[in-house]
């Protein structure tokens, strides 16, 4: 039996019940893999038990063939999901990532959505995370918030901001394509003011040889175009779509995923109940679930077929 080009790792529930993936879903382009039973436990971050519960669902959830080239899993909580996906895709390869946060941070425990990136940069295959369009105010004095400032500095982690005033430092960076330090400042490079085509040749021009993966998180997007539990920027889905675009034009794509769906959080784990709390957004979604879920809907349809078309 040929296996669906697309899977959906139901963490939370945020994706079974959008209209376009649940046609997916019927007509056999999509398979749903259910971990709900891991959806508290990874939510945010995982413990090393856990995170092994993951990596053995992935690994039966592919006997019998490749990994399907794209997964869904859900809310941007589950971000750091993206490492364990990258960790089995064949090398060498590149990280394209867009999202309004960095997912830079030196975090503990270490498996956390807010330093993915970190993981992914420690593996052998993975020879640099690139990351488009943060608006957040984790790129406001990253040197007193566990940033992996020296990642940014020898450009393995080149980060690419939608719009971002300038902010002090006082941990020494340097230069990098997508920002300059001056005076005790990293002014970053704003992508929104800039020629967007031109911006992406160089990008692409300026790639290690290799593959490439894409992670798209929606919470890069303004809330007009997703529905997410975190803050959002500001970078419009027409750009990323158009990125994927030219990404897939000139370098094999060998896997994507895509998260920021939104879903109703449950912890009940006393550390992630304080990270929430202090970190995301409070209330639930505006205009009611319904709206999230036919918001998100749209979004993930589009942004799946852009990335089928390189499957």
């Amino acid at each position: 039996m040929r296996r669906a080009p697309m899977r959906l790792l139901d963490l939370d529930g945020s994706l079974p019940d959008q209209a376009p993936l649940a046609e997916r879903l019927r007509d056999g382009r999509a398979e749903r893999i259910d971990l709900k039973a891991l959806g508290n436990p990874l939510r945010l971050w995982s413990s090393g038990r856990d995170w092994r519960r993951l990596e053995a669902a992935l690994a039966t959830s592919e006997r019998g063939g490749p990994a399907p080239f794209l997964t869904l899993f859900g809310s941007g909580d589950y971000h750091h999901v993206s490492a364990a996906l990258i960790a089995r895709a064949p090398g060498p390869l590149s990280v394209v990532h867009f999202d309004n946060h960095p997912d830079w941070c030196r975090c503990f425990p270490a498996r956390h959505c807010g330093g993915w990136v970190n993981m992914a940069l420690a593996q052998d295959h993975v020879q640099r995370v690139v990351t488009i369009g943060p608006c957040a105010d984790d790129l406001h004095r990253p040197d007193r918030k566990g940033a992996n400032l020296e990642a940014l500095s020898d450009g393995r982690h080149q980060v690419f901001a939608w719009r971002r005033a300038p902010t002090p430092t006082r941990k020494s960076v340097s230069d990098g394509p997508g920002h300059r330090v001056r005076s005790g400042e990293i002014h970053w490079r704003n992508v929104e003011a800039e020629n967007f085509t031109c911006f992406m040749d160089e990008l692409i021009a300026s790639l290690p040889p290799g593959r490439v993966w894409i992670t798209v998180d929606k919470d890069v997007l303004a809330p007009s175009e997703a529905v997410t539990n975190w803050d959002q920027g500001q970078m419009p889905l027409a750009r990323v779509i158009e990125a994927i675009g030219m990404i897939g034009q000139a370098r094999e794509i060998v896997g994507a995923d895509i998260c920021g769906d939104h879903a109703p959080a449950r912890h009940r784990h006393p550390m992630k109940l304080t990270e929430a709390w202090m970190d995301q957004p409070r209330g639930g979604p505006p205009g009611g679930p319904d709206v999230a879920l036919a918001c998100n809907g749209e979004a993930n349809r589009r942004l799946v077929e852009a990335l089928e078309a390189f499957a």
